[in-house]
């Protein structure tokens, strides 16, 4: 060992540094960038969202009520195989796998919504709502 190596071995004015880095130190210096291409990183600093908005302003909920829903109602499902549907008619019934007075299926986008009763109403069907589904905590926001 060279004098200076000892000096410093010996110096108790030397700082101390650790003898592995620990994991913040080891991500910092692995993101870091020096030079003109280093990007400028910002602490981003997002406004409180306020329970109902002041007079005159709308509310972030207010911006979805326009959006269009494809809304379909399922009364039943079956397989069928394609010799069976190159067969189907005028006339020709499809059994399905719900029973009558059973609730249908609503749903929006395709995903289910709810559960319902058809009903006629002045000689078009129609389904009342008896049911909304509540969906698991943990499914929140899913890609499609």
């Amino acid at each position: 060992m060279s004098k200076e190596m000892e000096q410093d071995s010996i110096n108790p004015e030397a700082p101390e540094t650790p003898e592995t880095p620990t994991t913040d130190d080891t991500a910092a210096s692995s993101m870091e960038m020096v030079g003109p291409d280093a990007p400028s990183v910002k602490t981003a600093r997002f406004a409180a969202l306020g329970d109902e908005p002041t007079s005159g302003e709308q509310s972030p909920m207010d911006l979805l009520l326009d959006v269009q829903l494809d809304l379909s109602v399922e009364l039943g499902r079956t397989k069928v195989p394609v010799r069976d549907i190159l067969h189907l008619g005028s006339g020709s019934i499809i059994e399905l796998d719900a029973m009558c007075g059973e609730p249908v299926d609503v749903l929006a986008n395709g995903k289910l919504i709810a559960k319902g009763e058809v009903v006629v109403v002045d000689d078009n069907f129609g389904v009342r709502i008896t049911e909304i589904v509540k969906r698991p905590k943990d499914s929140s926001l899913q890609a499609a």
